[in-house]
């Protein structure tokens, strides 16, 4: 269904604009038993007709619903088929050793869908192997070759257009390290293959070099984006102005979080002044100056004109907009139900397994609605008693609150975090403070209970 033509043709029909939708074969309009189902229900809803040039069926009756189940099966049943006919094939093309696909390599070209070593690039790649274990950095081996002037491959595509040519940065460099087939090894699906092409570097550089990697191994948001980093997508650097992203390191079986410039990571750590920052020491300052600015008398009179004048607004546009497509989400998914319930056999597996999905996804879609309803319906007046408690009472519920719920907090009230060698400066949200009044009251309960 992700398809840009289609769904063009889609709106046209939700705008009124089709009558009839003409195609080759069915399965020119999908494949997918489930697809078909939900764009034959948007048609009737839309009283859009479907012609088959090739096939003559009658959806109205009974038996040309049937003929057009029967299609439909086979139709996916093709696809099936050829996709594991195609996977099958990658993988024997693996076991034997042969290329499977993807670009040239340094020091690999192709060759008649074959690698073949290229003598001059293949004395860069033994000299970047060379200079890890010396190293001991992929950033300072990039560093080191770009001051050379060395740039990583360049290619042409078979559209002629030429890629690659370009300065080496620690990515670049990792994956020449990490690339099995410089062993004469064939990776497909985590598990490596004897190549019929050469190795250029030997199993136990490749294996040592492997090991350094690992040992020197730092985490960043990519690798450890499930991990809770406070101020994670709010601090910047105030000397270059890229994003200053969480990390860890371990050292002697320790581990110690820090703040550092992602120039710093992507580039070289040469590429920008500001330090790495202790991630305690940096979280303490912020959360220290936002107690600090939520006790002012001027914050809390502020805050509580702003939320009187948001209840008497009443609903937010955009939440009642949300809400609304909510409810035409789950529509289709009902609609898309009682068609799988209308085909001939409802009790087959494939019938049973999509019914079990799309319920799973009308009651999500039910829970946000009424999450949001609820949200709408449920404002009350409220003084600035408080507004007063609900401000002051941050700095001791803090201590008792979850990570999720401290990031939460920082999330509302804080925009952004620039830090430099000499400062650290917090711009904070002209509209956030006033959320924080209905959702610490909850909270404090945990702590007094």
């Amino acid at each position: 269904m992700d398809r840009p033509a289609l769904n063009a043709l889609l709106d046209d029909i939700r705008a009124g604009k089709i009558d009839c939708v003409v195609v080759y074969k069915v399965d020119r309009l999908s494949r997918s038993l489930l697809d078909f189902s939900r764009l034959i229900a948007l048609f009737d809803e839309h009283q859009v007709s479907f012609v088959s040039v090739t096939q003559q069926f009658n959806t109205t009756t009974s038996m040309g619903r049937l003929t057009l189940n029967i299609l439909l099966s086979f139709a996916q049943l093709e696809r099936e088929i050829i996709g594991e006919r195609i996977r099958d094939k990658k993988l024997l093309t693996a076991r034997q050793g042969k290329y499977i696909g993807g670009q040239p390599k340094l020091g690999l070209d192709i060759v008649d869908r074959k690698y073949m070593i290229n003598s001059e690039e293949a004395k860069l790649v033994k000299r970047i192997f060379k200079m890890a274990t010396q190293l001991q950095s992929c950033q300072k081996i990039a560093d080191t070759l770009n001051s050379e002037g060395v740039r990583t491959k360049a290619y042409k595509t078979k559209t002629g257009k030429t890629m690659g040519g370009n300065p080496y940065s620690g990515r670049s460099v990792y994956n020449v390290l990490s690339d099995a087939k410089y062993i004469g090894k064939i990776v497909h699906k985590g598990v490596a293959y004897p190549a019929e092409h050469q190795a250029i570097i030997g199993e136990d550089q490749f294996e040592q070099v492997r090991k350094l990697l690992a040992a020197n191994r730092t985490y960043t948001h990519k690798h450890q984006a499930t991990r809770f980093a406070m101020l994670r997508r709010l601090v910047y650097c105030g000397e270059c102005g890229s994003l200053v992203m969480p990390a860890w390191t371990n050292n002697h079986g320790r581990e110690y979080r820090y703040y550092t410039c992602s120039k710093k990571v992507k580039t070289g750590y040469k590429k920008c002044s500001l330090p790495s920052l202790p991630a305690g020491e940096l979280e303490k300052i912020v959360v220290d100056q936002l107690c600090s600015l939520l006790r002012h008398p001027d914050v809390i009179a502020h805050t509580f004109r702003e939320i009187c004048a948001s209840l008497q607004t009443g609903p937010d546009a955009e939440v009642v907009s949300r809400i609304e497509e909510l409810r035409g989400r789950r529509q289709q998914a009902e609609q898309a139900a009682r068609s799988l319930l209308g085909l001939q056999d409802p009790e087959s597996p494939f019938v049973k397994s999509e019914l079990k999905r799309l319920n799973a996804e009308m009651k999500s879609l039910g829970d946000s609605i009424r999450s949001l309803e609820s949200g709408v319906t449920t404002t009350r007046a409220i003084d600035l008693s408080e507004v007063t408690r609900a401000l002051e009472q941050l700095d001791p519920v803090w201590d008792v609150l979850y990570p999720e719920e401290q990031s939460r907090v920082l999330e509302l009230l804080v925009e952004t975090v620039t830090v430099s060698k000499e400062s650290v400066d917090i711009h904070f949200r002209a509209n956030g403070i006033e959320q924080i009044v209905c959702e610490l009251t909850p909270l404090s309960e945990r702590k007094n209970g």
